[in-house]
């Protein structure tokens, strides 16, 4: 989750606008410094070095600036007349009290003891040439190594502490300025880097590659089954990251049912080794399929016809909708082949005789013509796509959502071509709601997740089975990946229910929409964010001096206008509280399979082709008919000496010989 900020406490100081984590970096990485340093000092250097390190580096600095100073070395001596300046072999780590001042940590080696050596001592202020005395040192105590050379490795060492610093110091200071310049967030969504959201998420799920970093962009693998929803205009890369998620479905072994209406995907993933299915009744892969044969129990009869007989708008309880939806239902019953649904439609006196003796004959009484017509004219709307179904004599293969939901053996391809799009609609949203329903239950053990990718959702009919998946598909752990352009294609359809059902994904890829309202309405779903500003007012004149004042307001994160100005291939996407912003490669999977093969070779209107007049011969000249007002008088019987024609409103025409 985004983290929440309270309010800032009010205060009479204005905050520094100095970079204070840099700083802070600073100081830490010099207290680093001085801890190595004296480490370098108390177990990398003797006791005499330990002692002549502030005269050394005196000696160093001063030598280039004083040619001599005055300084006190150390001396042993036997305590009789023998004096010498002091070497390493001459003392050892310890104490020797002196006459006169502080006692020295040194005393007198083991080895400078039996040389007849007893006393250390300190000798009197002496006037030394700086160079001289900082060559002897340098040769005598600190066997030939410099001073930045003795200290060189601890000094890097507090600049490696520095500079590991920086990277966090320096964007947390430009993060603090930021703030300090536009404003604070305190509550709402953040927007992240593609890094920072898998940082923040820890995702492990499917994910998107992007343009910003070489990791790809995940979501947590629990939010899968919570359902993906992508929106956006055509072309601006809606295929692109379907593409994408479909490689990585593939790559898991999953199954995947897709509608695919412009014939994208099935070239590039359709794999006939697989077991893949093919939904169209005009391509020759499509296998033989009848409604009744999805019967498990009588009132499942119901839930077909109500998938097929649907409004057109979000309107309830239409008789004419309703109606063909019970007696479709019963007709299910008899468990009828396609072909056999189509005759019977086809006959009315066959509905009559099928429905006698049921409640459902007052529907289509022939005593009430009109009310039989509308009824009869409403079932038979769907008599078109069954009558495109290929038969059992010509194809082997057989299919049905009931087998193929407990086997979920390859993928599903629902597929169609543009001018035949209209007429298969119904059979379209059947299987899709088929599909839905069979699946709400949770995969049993070794049975493999199936993924719905339905892209253009709204070239579909309404699906009463879609809205209960979204909002229930959760527990059978079959994702649902939803592409359409706009909020106002699905309320056509499905009224204020589209509202619900497209706020329940967990996952939101919004990509560029141009629809003023569309684009308001994704502003909103990413949501509004409080913001903390700081407003500092100066004082000139008399009343010389600042205050400042905090002023809170509540911003969408992202304007519409951002969402209808953005770039094809960018996108932002929603996961909780977290909104990444980023850019993505096209990816072209290469076609592999043909989109479309086709079965009704004999579907063709053919014409004659039209007569052309022969030379000589001119077309008649046909002259626009003359009024002649309105009579009351009886047509003639004559028409070859009289042809007249009743007109609009009771007027007769003449034609005259040609």
């Amino acid at each position: 989750m985004a983290e929440t900020k309270w309010g800032r406490k009010e205060t009479i100081f204005w905050p520094p606008k100095q970079p204070i984590y840099t700083y802070g970096a600073i100081f830490l990485a010099l207290i680093a410094t001085g801890f190595f340093v004296y480490l370098r000092f108390a177990y990398g250097m003797t006791p005499l070095q330990q002692y002549y390190l502030p005269l050394y580096l005196k000696t160093e600095i001063t030598g280039s600036i004083h040619k001599a100073g005055k300084y006190q070395l150390l001396f042993v001596s036997d305590g009789k007349r023998r004096s010498f300046l002091v070497t390493e072999q001459d003392v050892e780590a310890g104490n020797t009290p002196q006459r006169a001042g502080r006692p020295l940590p040194l005393k007198v080696s083991t080895a400078a003891t039996k040389a007849g050596f007893a006393y250390l001592y300190r000798g009197p202020l002496t006037v030394y040439q700086n160079k001289p005395l900082h060559a002897y040192l340098k040769h005598a105590i600190y066997d030939d190594v410099g001073l930045f050379t003795r200290f060189s490795l601890p000094l890097s060492f507090g600049l490696a502490a520095l500079v590991l610093q920086l990277p966090f110091s320096i964007p947390r200071d430009i993060r603090r300025r930021k703030e300090l310049k536009y404003g604070r967030r305190l509550k709402g969504p953040v927007m992240v880097t593609p890094r920072e959201f898998n940082r923040a998420v820890h995702g492990t799920g499917i994910g998107i590659k992007t343009d910003d970093c070489k990791e790809m962009l995940r979501i947590p693998q629990a939010a899968e089954d919570q359902h993906i929803e992508i929106i956006g205009d055509t072309g601006t890369g809606k295929t692109t990251i379907i593409m994408q998620l479909l490689r990585q479905i593939q790559a898991r072994g999953h199954s995947a049912i897709i509608y695919d209406p412009a014939c994208e995907f099935i070239q590039r993933f359709y794999d006939e080794n697989r077991g893949d299915i093919v939904l169209n009744p005009l391509d020759k892969r499509c296998p033989y399929w009848g409604p009744s044969e999805e019967l498990v129990r009588w009132a499942e009869a119901k839930t077909i016809a109500a998938s097929l007989f649907q409004p057109t708008t979000d309107r309830k309880g239409e008789f004419f909708i309703e109606s063909p939806q019970k007696i479709f239902a019963h007709l299910l019953l008899d468990q009828p082949s396609p072909q056999e649904l189509v005759a019977w439609m086809s006959k009315p006196d066959e509905i009559d005789h099928r429905v006698k003796g049921t409640e459902l004959a007052a529907l289509i009484d022939p005593r009430a013509p009109q009310q039989r017509s509308g009824v009869l004219g409403s079932l038979g709307l769907v008599a078109d796509s069954f009558r495109l179904l290929p038969k059992k004599s010509e194809t082997e293969a057989r299919w049905t959502a009931r087998e193929w939901s407990e086997e979920r053996k390859g993928w599903i391809f629902i597929t169609s071509q543009p001018a035949e799009r209209e007429a298969l609609r119904p059979l379209h949203s059947l299987w899709i709601d088929m599909l839905v329903l069979r699946l709400l239950t949770a995969p049993k053990e070794n049975q493999r997740p199936a993924w719905f990718v339905l892209d253009e959702l709204a070239s579909l009919q309404k699906l009463p089975q879609l809205h209960t998946a979204i909002t229930e598909n959760r527990k059978s752990k079959n994702p649902i990946v939803l592409g359409f352009q706009g909020k106002a294609q699905l309320e056509v359809i499905y009224g204020h229910l589209a509202e619900v059902m497209l706020s329940q994904p967990a996952t939101k890829i919004f990509l560029k929409t141009t629809e003023p309202n569309a684009a308001e309405w994704v502003s909103k779903a990413i949501g509004k964010v409080e913001i903390e500003r700081m407003r500092e007012t100066h004082f000139d004149g008399s009343r010389d001096g600042r205050n400042f004042s905090i002023d809170r307001q509540v911003e969408p994160l992202v304007l519409d206008s951002e969402i209808s100005g953005l770039e094809n291939l960018r996108a932002f996407l929603k996961y909780g509280n977290h909104v990444a912003r980023f850019s993505f490669p096209y990816i072209d999977v290469p076609a592999s399979q043909p989109k479309f093969v086709e079965r009704l070779v004999n579907d063709y209107i053919h014409r004659k082709p039209k007569q052309e007049a022969s030379e000589g011969e001119r077309p008649p000249v046909i002259q626009p008919p003359l009024p002649l007002g309105k009579v009351d008088a009886p047509l003639p019987t004559e028409p070859e000496k009289v042809e007249q024609s009743v007109g609009r409103q009771g007027e007769l025409w003449h034609s005259p010989q040609i």
